[in-house]
Parts: C-alpha cells; sequence; structure tokens
C-alpha cells in the first residue's frame, strides 16, 4: 500500500510538472497589454487538457472492466467517433436553423448520445451466444469508428467553406474556442466520473470474476455494468465537446497504470485519471512547441503515432497467447 501511495504522489507532481510547463510553452510575441489574456488563454488550455485526460483514462478503465476486455478503449470502440458524428450533426442543424456555425456549437448532450449510441451498437454486434471475442470487439469498434468519422466528414463538406469553423471537432485537438463554463463543467464531471470510479472500484475487482461469483459477493452486476456504461459515455462526450476525438489513450494510459499499481480497480481509477492528465497536457506542450508552418499538429495525431505500435503491440501479444 505504502509503494501505491508513493507512486500516486510520483504522478501528481508529474502532473504539476507538465502544467508549469505547459504554462510556460507558447507564442511569445505579444505586447505586454496581452500578457494576462494570454496567460488566461493558457491556464484555460491546461484545464481542458487535465479534463480530457481523466476523462479519456477512466472511461478506458470502466470499459475494460465493463467489457473485460484489455483492448476496449473510447476511439477504438467507436464512442469518440460516434460523439464527434453526433456533435458535427448537431452544428450543421445549428447552421441549417441559424444561417452560421461555430465550434461553440458543440454540445455535451449530442456528444452523450452519439457515444452510448456507438457504444450499445458495437455491444450488440460483437456478441455470440452471449460471450464477446475481444478481437471481434476491437474490429467491429474499428469499422463502427470509421464509418461515423467518414460521416462527420461527409456531414462537413455540408457547411459554409468546407466547415472549416466546426472542424476542430474532428481534428483531435484541444479548442481556441473554450469558454470558462464549458472547461470547468467538463472538468468537474471528470473529477466527479473519477471519484466515483474510485468508489466503484471493489465492485469492478469482483466484477472481474463470473457473474455469479460476483453476485455471490453481493455484486450488483446489473446496476454495475449500466453504471460504467453511462460514467464512460458521458465521459467521452465531454472529452470530445473539449478536444475532438483523440486517440490511443483510454487504452495506453490504464495499461501503463495497471504495471505501475497492481490491478486494484479503486488506485486504478485514481493513477489513470492522473496519468491520463499529464499525458494530455505534455502532449499539448508538445505540439505547441512544435514549429510547424502549416499550423498546430493535432494532438490526436501525436498519441496515434506513439499508441498505434503499442496497440499492435498489445494485439500482437493477445493472438500469441490465445494460440
Amino acid at each position: 500500500m505504502r509503494r501505491r501511495v508513493l507512486i500516486l504522489i510520483a504522478l501528481g507532481l508529474l502532473l504539476a510538472g507538465a502544467v508549469v510547463l505547459r504554462l510556460m510553452v507558447g507564442t511569445d510575441h505579444f505586447g505586454p497589454a496581452s500578457t494576462e489574456t494570454v496567460a488566461q488563454l493558457r491556464r484555460l488550455r491546461v484545464l481542458a487538457g487535465i479534463a480530457v485526460g481523466v476523462s479519456l483514462a477512466v472511461s478506458g478503465v470502466m470499459l475494460q472492466s465493463l467489457l473485460r476486455n484489455p483492448l476496449a478503449s473510447p476511439d477504438l470502440l467507436g464512442l469518440s467517433a460516434g460523439a464527434g458524428l453526433a456533435v458535427m450533426l448537431s452544428a450543421y442543424l445549428g447552421y441549417r436553423a441559424t444561417g452560421s456555425v461555430s465550434p461553440s456549437m458543440a454540445d455535451p448532450l449530442p456528444a452523450l448520445i452519439g457515444s452510448c449510441l456507438a457504444l450499445m451498437f458495437v455491444y450488440s454486434l460483437s456478441q455470440r451466444r452471449g460471450f464477446i471475442e475481444p478481437v471481434t470487439l476491437i474490429l467491429v469498434g474499428v469499422v463502427v469508428g470509421l464509418v461515423c468519422g467518414s460521416a462527420g466528414s461527409f456531414i462537413r463538406q455540408l457547411l459554409p467553406d468546407g466547415g472549416f469553423a466546426a472542424g476542430r471537432l474532428l481534428l483531435g485537438r484541444i479548442s481556441d474556442d473554450l469558454t470558462w463554463p464549458m472547461v470547468l463543467g467538463v472538468l468537474g464531471v471528470s473529477i466527479l466520473g473519477a471519484g466515483i470510479g474510485a468508489w466503484l472500484g471493489p465492485a469492478m475487482d469482483a466484477s472481474a470474476m463470473s457473474d455469479d461469483e460476483a453476485r455471490s459477493v453481493g455484486v450488483p452486476i446489473r446496476g454495475l455494468r449500466l453504471s460504467l456504461f453511462l460514467i464512460s459515455g458521458v465521459l467521452t462526450a465531454g472529452s470530445v465537446v473539449l478536444a475532438g476525438p483523440i486517440g490511443f489513450v483510454g487504452l495506453v494510459v490504464p495499461h501503463a497504470a495497471r504495471l505501475l499499481l497492481g490491478p486494484s480497480h479503486r488506485v486504478l481509477v485514481l493513477g489513470s485519471a492522473l496519468l491520463g492528465a499529464a499525458t494530455i497536457v505534455l502532449a499539448d506542450s508538445a505540439v505547441r512547441a512544435m514549429p510547424l508552418g502549416t499550423g498546430r499538429l493535432p494532438i490526436g495525431v501525436l498519441t496515434s503515432l506513439i499508441g498505434g505500435p503499442i496497440f499492435l503491440a498489445m494485439l500482437y501479444s493477445m493472438v500469441r497467447r490465445s494460440g
């Protein structure tokens, strides 16, 4: 237990260091009158990065427990793409109603509906005689994600100027059009979700056994699954509203935290939240520091470049173990 506490403290210090670094990184070509405004924007982006990282990491832990599948994550199961499609569709309907479109049209409710519908669809298609094959689940999730992503891109082309104003909803980057109420709202939900996840930790530990064994120790399996389903959908929706779909954070971070802290979900949720927040804040610092003449690199590109090979290694290891 002492070792776990020390590791959690170290992860907290890592997050604190990432926050300090992010507050120092960025364009400095501003006059004295703009200094406070720039500082406010950086603080806003830091909080947004923390909210996104906590949401994705905790959602990944919950989905892996819910589906008893170590490869489950919001992006690989199509939740992020489903939420992004729903938000883009909401932006298009808003454009049709008002004649203008803006990233500020991103609404948590359509994102929540999209992520939950995507998870329900993937879950139902992946079942065979009541059993879910891990590789089948991933294949179905990838296909659903591709379809939702393509549909979102198509809707984007129906908007003025090719949907440039709303395009960040599909890019996987922290928006430059965030507001304090939006960021603080998602941050509050992410922290609440992490707290509930830690509270449900012992139940998630028991659910790793068979349903009958979990019920024998007093775990309400159906209620637990419904709770994990809804919470993971809400957390994914919040992350998409702030930054669009960002890949592999919900997959890689829980596994890294599990290696450091062990399988206990109560500690795992807290460690994943801290590590996920630090990961997104550091990734945002990295893309801000890259001198690209064509604009800022989306965080989702960086996380995919790093997370993709790790995912392939995990998948290869699972296939070899299964024979």
